[in-house]
């Protein structure tokens, strides 16, 4: 049998298939059945007429979208800075930042929260507060990183020749560097923004009593209520979907046309 290089992907299919598709296959089953097996709407209906599940929807997106752009503030400045510094010790403190994904999560929850607690006393007076902050302390580095890696690639004298042309440190900043810096951007954004909407852990670690799309899905399992909970994780997949469709689109085209500003 003559070797070909097709075959190396056999693996990966056996998994896409056993991992993937035929689990797809019974999220649709189950989405789209009720307990009878009989094909319904009901479902899905549900989802968008019921005041509880829409709330956890937009509650999800609001923390994820507060925790997008607080990772966003902070992050951007610290990749700047780190990116066009002549710092000899630039490796060693962007370790000092992914140092703690190392650590377990859990532990990382733990103590940030007797930290809080210290603070605080009771971390049941600001739960949407402290979510925030634990899911930031979680994220940052995804966001961290994808800037920095996008900056310091950066071909410097682009810069150089903005400010030949007049431009000031400012507006060479604006024109050249943020707009060069977008698809870094759109990559952080796309590994905060996802994970936000569904981390529930942080929420229950810090006392956050509301729901979010992650522990709705998990509440209706636990209550062996398979169909609806299919359904709320197909929509909440179908969101995913969109999302990273156009978020790499948007890094595609600013990728080609040297950058937009945002």
């Amino acid at each position: 049998m003559k070797f070909s290089r097709k075959t190396l992907g056999v693996p990966y299919a056996l998994f896409l298939l056993l991992f993937v598709a035929i689990p797809l296959v019974v999220l649709f089953y189950y989405a789209f059945t009720n307990g009878q097996g009989q094909f319904t709407f009901h479902n899905l209906t549900s989802f968008f007429t019921d005041p509880n599940t829409l709330g956890t929807l937009f509650y999800s997106f609001l923390i994820a979208i507060v925790t997008t752009l607080v990772c966003l503030a902070i992050a951007y400045p610290v990749a700047y800075i780190l990116a066009t510094s002549h710092l000899k010790a630039k490796s060693v403190i962007i370790m000092v930042f992914v140092m703690p994904m190392w650590i377990n999560f859990s532990l990382r929850i733990t103590a940030l929260k007797e930290i809080l607690t210290v603070l605080e006393g009771n971390l049941a007076f600001h739960p949407f507060l402290n979510s925030v902050i634990g899911m930031t302390y979680d994220f940052l580095p995804f966001m961290i990183l994808p800037i920095y890696n996008t900056i310091v690639k950066l071909d410097g004298s682009l810069i150089e020749a903005a400010k030949d042309l007049g431009a000031n440190d400012t507006g060479a900043f604006l024109r050249v560097t943020l707009p060069l810096s977008v698809p870094g951007i759109v990559s952080g954004i796309s590994m905060v923004f996802l994970p936000a909407m569904t981390n529930y852990v942080v929420l229950d670690m810090l006392y956050n009593s509301t729901y979010i799309m992650g522990s709705l899905i998990g509440s209706y399992f636990s209550a062996y209520n398979w169909h609806g909970g299919s359904m709320i994780a197909l929509i909440l997949l179908a969101i995913i979907c969109v999302f990273t469709l156009v978020s790499n689109t948007s890094g595609e085209e600013d990728s080609r046309a040297g950058g937009a500003l945002l």
